[in-house]
């Protein structure tokens, strides 16, 4: 790499080329001379969107291809969607820069109901996500929860043609792609609790290239960084992945940080929820320490019971 160009390893859907396109914006404000070149991959889990993430090896499968391409130094930094990136770190990479995060809630798009109680009993509601479905069995045991996948224009497509009558999607993903007028209802954290970094964007770049580190830096939030550690560590004690319905919320409030955290049997008949507060500093210590919590509460048995079922 030159000190004039700088590659961004990107996934291919109108979501993530936003997320980069954001990305390439916010580094030519503060660096107007720079070329800032998209590398476009099309990553597995792209390509097989006829079976859950969870029965094909997880939301890794979206960004394995870009952190190859970093170390292959074909790219310089990649743009991922946190709640997509696995707890396991990469050794030769680090995510250490993270934006602004959006709003974090899941919410219901639906043509004719505008909350999930005017939903009429057995209605049919898409989504692939085991955290999704545990919560909403929660509140609705009657619903049939049918797997949506593919990008969100396509889901939003397949709702609009019919097919469910309502889907369930981060509301990030609508916001950015300005389809915020498709939001039938945002879902409170308290009726469904977000996935860990849902929100947030992270770039990821090379372990020691300290020029990219230096370039990428400005475009940080520490609030944000903090609140998606101690996400991560939650679901790092919790050796959390997409097979297993974990959620985790952190917030900071007036000067404290605080974070809730919850497992889920597949088909929500047994929650766990713990929370606690600490220093902003301490972020990592609250999040394992939750974790730890949880787990002396029986979360493992919880987690074992949901990977033998999800395998």
């Amino acid at each position: 790499m030159s000190l004039q160009t700088i590659r961004v390893a990107t996934r291919q859907s109108q979501l993530a080329l936003w997320q980069a396109e954001h990305v390439r914006e916010q580094l030519l404000k503060r660096n107007p001379g720079l070329n800032v070149e998209l590398v476009r991959i099309t990553t597995q889990g792209d390509r097989i969107i006829d079976r859950p993430l969870a029965k094909i090896g997880g939301k890794g499968l979206f960004i394995k291809e870009l952190q190859l391409a970093l170390i292959d130094n074909r790219a310089d930094i990649a743009v991922h969607s946190m709640k997509d990136v696995p707890i396991e770190d990469v050794d030769e990479l680090e995510i250490s820069v993270m934006l602004a995060r959006a709003d974090p809630r899941d919410v219901l798009v639906s043509v004719n109901y505008q909350s999930i109680g005017d939903l009429p009993n057995g209605a049919q509601v898409g989504t692939s996500s085991l955290r999704r479905k545990s919560q909403l069995s929660v509140l609705r045991e009657d619903l049939e929860l049918i797997d949506l996948r593919g990008n969100v224009p396509t889901r939003i497509a397949h709702m609009e043609q019919g097919k469910f009558d309502a889907i369930i999607l981060a509301a990030a993903g609508l916001d950015r792609l300005s389809l915020g007028e498709k939001i039938s209802a945002r879902l409170t954290v308290e009726d469904m609790l977000p996935a860990v970094g849902q929100g947030a964007i992270g770039i990821e770049c090379r372990v020691g290239d300290e020029q990219v580190a230096a370039l990428i830096q400005p475009l940080s939030d520490k609030q944000t960084i903090t609140c998606v550690s101690a996400e991560r560590a939650l679901s790092r004690q919790l050796q959390g992945s997409c097979e297993i319905p974990i959620a985790a919320h952190a917030t900071l409030n007036a000067g404290k940080l605080v974070l809730k955290g919850l497992v889920a049997s597949v088909d929500g008949s047994e929650i766990i929820t713990e929370d606690d507060s600490s220093s902003i500093s301490d972020a990592i210590e609250l999040g394992e320490r939750v974790g730890r919590r949880m787990l002396a509460r029986g979360a493992d048995r919880i987690i074992q019971q949901a990977l033998h079922q999800t395998t």
